[in-house]
């Protein structure tokens, strides 16, 4: 018996790894990319052989196929049957399941049956409690997804993609767990998003919605309880005059917005608004005269906007009825400041932003000395990417008397930058108020 101890012991002193406990090592197991590298560790040894099965995070990708597969799966549009296989067996076991992560390729008809497939994996997990779903499923029909997942009492973070058609929600969806929301170019039935998926999530705080290249332009994302918000629409074939967009979202904090700016923003509900990046751009189909102003006036309270060059263009010029007064603007970021009317909106913001205390600007060429800045209290001013001459910024500088942090990092393609910059020190470093700190990057 003490043999038999011993060559136990020293067996775990050249493994000891393998010695560890199972619910140890399926939690190692679940740290891999893939379900299928962790099911490799079965010909370590006897031990290994089947812990792979008790990992709670699975991974399934159909396009990592073994090398005896062939092109045809490819070209067929549906996933290997070795595939099927593999996920069949994985998911036999009993144990729990945390997260699902499936990308495969299915049949476009009804009744395909590789769709009845997914349908009973996603079912499976969904049963046995999983938090974490991360569904990207290439489909040229329409996909039905099984009922069980619109009401898993367990789901917390859900992603659903990618070119996908769902047909119409069931009506009866309950997600009371439902955190986060990643909705990747995904048609929905017209107010299916809203009506139904968002209004049965009744604890969800984060949504993100992409559309590329797709038809699939929710007209109006609504919810009471979102508080981060992401929107990045890229699918002009969307786009027309009469396309609009509305944002009825009270606890909002945070928004990222990418859109063309339209026609019509036909209600913004934004009063909790602290933080919002906006990256708008003009679409010749979205009509002669888009109107952004209503988009702009419901972000009035924010503590933090930062505005992509392009989206400076298009607020200067689709902003018919001008800006609100930002009552609580802290910080500002834009770019697009090389152009005289970059220069005349940053003014009209200065103006507008009677709180404002630090400013980010990109791409500042040069200043144009017919505009000028109106009293504000800027205080930490950071200028990014600046090719200007000197003169000209010391002149931009003047016109900041609260100033007590100046960054100014060069472009790269300034010649003999490093000339630039000690012109820059000696030049400013002379003209700004002693309290003021000055670095160049």
């Amino acid at each position: 018996v003490m043999d038999a101890k011993r060559f136990e012991l020293r067996s775990c002193w050249r493994d000891s790894i393998s010695c560890l406990p199972d619910e140890v090592l399926s939690n190692i197991l679940s740290l891999l990319p893939t379900t299928k590298q962790a099911a490799s560790t079965c010909i370590l040894s006897k031990r290994w052989r089947y812990l792979f099965t008790l990992v709670t995070n699975l991974d399934f990708d159909d396009s990592e196929k073994d090398d005896s597969e062939t092109t045809t799966t490819t070209t067929t549009y549906v996933f290997p049957e070795s595939f099927k296989s593999f996920v069949d067996a994985t998911l036999s076991q009993t144990h729990p399941i945390n997260k699902l992560s499936l990308r495969c390729h299915v049949g476009k008809d009804e009744d395909d049956p590789q769709k009845a497939c997914v349908s009973g994996w996603i079912t499976n997990v969904a049963n046995r409690g999983a938090r974490e779903l991360d569904l990207r499923i290439k489909d040229k029909g329409i996909h039905y997804l099984p009922l069980r997942l619109f009401a898993s009492e367990t789901l917390v973070k859900l992603t659903i993609g990618t070119r996908l058609y769902l047909g119409t929600i069931p009506p009866n969806v309950s997600l009371p767990s439902l955190k986060t929301l990643f909705i990747d170019t995904v048609f929905f039935e017209y107010g299916d998003l809203c009506c139904v998926l968002l209004a049965a999530c009744p604890v969800l705080e984060e949504l993100t919605v992409h559309h590329h290249n797709f038809s699939a332009t929710p007209h109006t994302i609504a919810s009471r309880t979102v508080k981060r918000l992401s929107v990045h629409y890229d699918s002009p074939i969307d786009v027309d005059n009469c396309s609009f967009m509305s944002f009825d979202l009270p606890k909002l904090v945070y928004l990222e917005y990418s859109h063309c700016a339209l026609r019509e923003y036909r209600q913004v509900v934004l009063e909790s608004l602290v933080e919002a990046k906006l990256d708008l751009y003009p679409d010749r189909n979205a009509g002669e005269r888009p109107d952004v102003t209503d988009l702009i006036m419901g972000m009035r309270n924010v503590d933090i906007l930062h505005l992509s060059p392009v989206s400076v263009d298009v607020i200067y010029f689709y902003c018919w009825d001008g800006l609100p007064v930002f009552n609580n603007l802290v910080t500002l970021s834009m770019g697009g400041i090389k152009s005289k009317r970059g220069c005349k909106l940053l003014a009209y913001l200065l103006k507008q932003a009677p709180k404002l205390e630090t400013l980010i600007i990109q791409d500042l060429n040069g200043y144009p000395r017919s505009v000028s800045m109106p009293l504000n209290k800027v205080k930490m001013l950071h200028i990014l990417d600046y090719h200007g001459t000197a003169l000209e910024l010391k002149t931009f500088l003047q016109e900041f008397h609260c100033l007590v942090m100046v960054q100014l990092d060069i472009t790269e393609a300034v010649e003999d930058s490093v000339q630039t910059k000690r012109d820059l020190m000696m030049l400013l470093g002379a003209s700004l108020p002693s309290k003021c700190q000055l670095r160049v990057t």
